[in-house]
């Protein structure tokens, strides 16, 4: 779970460092950035934010180079997180 968590946590990092992606994550799964701040560490929010990439493969593909993993690992991790 642990690995799921750091998988999930560096995804919404990269999806945030983009001011249009952000807007996005937030408009399509009706979080606040209140509720980003406040669930860090809720499994729910973090395989949310891994959805919102797989549901555009370009992006889980840029986010999975830009963390030097395989995009495999962060759907694995969705689901470990969903678990």
């Amino acid at each position: 779970m642990e690995k799921a968590v750091t998988a999930a946590l560096g995804a919404l990092g990269w999806t945030l460092a983009d001011g249009a992606r952000a807007e996005r994550l937030l408009a399509l799964t009706g979080l606040s950035p209140d509720d980003l701040r406040l669930r860090l560490d809720d499994p729910t929010l973090l395989a949310a934010v891994l959805r919102f990439l797989e549901a555009y493969e370009p992006d889980l593909i840029a986010c999975a180079s830009d963390l030097k993993v395989d995009p495999a690992e962060l759907v694995d991790a969705r689901r470990v997180l969903e678990g």
